[in-house]
């Protein structure tokens, strides 16, 4: 029984996602809750698990955009396990049948020992356009990574083919000589013929010189003898090749040392050649030495590096202009003093470590005053699904933070019930999730408002980006002594820049401006936040 693995439902509001690696490949036997595979979304980076176990067939290829429910790859349960296991029936039923046919193999051919490598016979295989998601009817052969009547292994990168939706890589599904039907450029509709490989051209040799089979196996390490004794994922080899850089020359740290697609995207090109040696200078008729012309600005001061976006990215990318053109954005901004939350710092940081263990950041002092403006200025807690608009009783605060991987917004749940010391705990927590690539989709999901910190990063102002499909978002900036008048004179205070940016379809400009002087409010006197006034 083959069964069906389809893209799981990983998360509010996430509709697709991308095949970003496979752990195991087509023909691969694979045990129950073994990781064949990662998945991304816009959000975060998961693992796929093999629902039973059974030998691998893969649909999706790396790059692939699928929709929730999208099919991902098939297991053949019933296929009897490498070890035997307790569906060792079809390999039994082989040895069985042997002897049955064996006294008529003489009668036939008593003399062809030598026909015994026919399965060299095989078929040719045609690859075809495979369906790539949802909506998309045809393709076009961007460039190809192999040439006509080259010798490609199995899961090696042939070519990549863009649809307009999506960039994917086609993996050869066997080994043999490549014969390339659709060149680059070409345009195909969904099961069009892209190239034949030619299954017999790597097993011929054997069958009429057997000595000569050393010589042959040899050829598939020749081509590609940067990769001899490494092992790579396909895509990253063909990042690799793209960049022109041995495999040899890259320090893999998959299990191994298997050269993973994160290693090949940071690997660099080895220094360029030293340059040859100048030639003798040139003389006038009379002999007279002629003055060197000035050199010429090296070539490489110019140079451009040129790297794939990977799949996050893009779907990043995608995102942040869906909501620039699906929303109503504008942002507003004002000035916070913070030496009133400085000086309360300065005063009990010490005490509030020792009690509670943790130190008493910003982040608390903002979290703390956005979830009580938002219960004020309930709008900017809302958010539009389809012509409704939903309230939210409760709030739920994604925090911007930086992760290797990109920017990612955990969220703190129900932080309009949480003190400050568990405010301070949690940013820690999640933060360090963040950094060890160890967050959940659940942690990063289902937030109500986020706040986001350019400060740390020196950012005196900015205009940040909705987190769809939320209404709003706060940005802080970095806190710079400024001269400011304050009761008739002029005195230096530590100010922040605050910025609102929100959708202006469901809040109004009283309600954005009301809830941000009420943040400023709050931070400005922090014993509102306390007594909660």
């Amino acid at each position: 029984m083959s069964i069906e693995v389809k893209v799981p439902t990983v998360g509010e509001s996430i509709s697709e996602v991308t095949i970003a690696s496979w752990t195991k490949q087509t023909g691969d036997y694979v045990k129950l809750d073994e990781v064949i595979g990662e998945l991304e979304s816009d959000k975060a980076t998961f693992e796929l698990t093999a629902p039973a176990a059974g030998y691998l067939k893969q649909v999706a290829q790396v790059g692939d955009n699928l929709p929730i429910g999208g099919l991902i790859c098939y297991i053949d349960a019933d296929a009897a396990s490498p070890a035997g296991g307790t569906a060792a029936a079809a390999p039994a039923s082989t040895p069985s049948a042997a002897p049955a046919e064996a006294p008529a193999a003489p009668a036939e051919a008593p003399a062809a020992p030598a026909a015994a490598p026919a399965p060299a016979a095989a078929q040719d295989l045609v690859m075809k356009v495979p369906a790539v998601g949802e909506s998309i009817n045809e393709v076009t052969i961007a460039n190809w990574n192999k040439k006509d009547g080259d010798l490609v292994k199995a899961e090696e990168i042939l070519c990549e083919i863009e649809s307009d939706k999506a960039t994917f890589e086609l993996a050869a599904e066997a080994s043999g000589i490549l014969t390339i039907k659709a060149p680059a450029g070409t345009t195909l509709s969904i099961g069009d013929v892209i190239c034949v490989i030619s299954a017999t051209a790597g097993t011929a040799a054997p069958a009429t010189a057997p000595t000569a089979a050393p010589a042959a196996s040899a050829a598939p390490a020749a081509a590609h003898a940067d990769h001899s004794g490494v092992a790579i994922s396909p895509v990253a080899a063909a990042i690799l090749q793209d960049k022109g850089i041995a495999a040899s020359a890259v320090k893999g740290s998959g299990p191994g040392g298997k050269i993973t697609k994160e290693d090949a995207m940071k690997a660099t090109s080895a220094p360029a050649a030293a340059p040859v040696a100048p030639a003798a200078p040139a003389v006038d008729i009379k002999g007279n030495a002629v003055p060197a012309a000035a050199p010429a600005k090296p070539a490489g001061d110019r140079a451009q590096n040129r790297t794939k976006m990977t799949s996050l990215r893009k779907t990043v990318a995608r995102r942040l202009v869906a909501v620039k053109n699906e929303t109503a954005m504008l942002t507003t901004f004002n000035e916070v003093d913070m030496k009133p939350i400085m000086d309360l710092r300065n005063k009990l940081k010490d005490k509030f470590k020792e009690k509670h263990g943790v130190g008493l950041g910003f982040m608390s002092f903002f979290t703390k005053a956005c979830a009580t403006a938002l219960a004020e200025f309930p709008a900017v807690n809302a958010f539009i699904d389809g012509d409704e608009i939903v309230n939210n009783n409760f709030v739920d605060v994604s925090i911007a933070v930086s992760a290797p991987k990109g920017l990612v917004v955990p969220v703190i749940r129900n932080a309009e019930k949480m003190s400050f010391a568990e405010i301070e705990k949690e940013v820690i927590r999640l933060a360090t999730l963040a950094r060890d690539n160890k967050l959940t989709l659940e942690q990063m999901t289902g937030g109500t408002f986020t706040i986001t910190n350019g400060g740390v990063f020196g950012s005196m102002l900015s205009t940040p980006i909705i987190n769809a499909p939320q209404s709003a978002i706060l940005g802080m900036h970095n806190i710079v002594e400024r001269p400011v008048a304050i009761n008739g004179e002029v005195v230096i205070r530590p100010i922040m820049y605050v910025a609102l940016s929100y959708d202006h379809r469901i809040i109004d400009g009283r309600e954005s401006v009301g809830f941000l002087v009420r943040v400023k409010q709050l931070l400005e006197d922090p014993i509102r936040l306390l007594l909660e006034v």
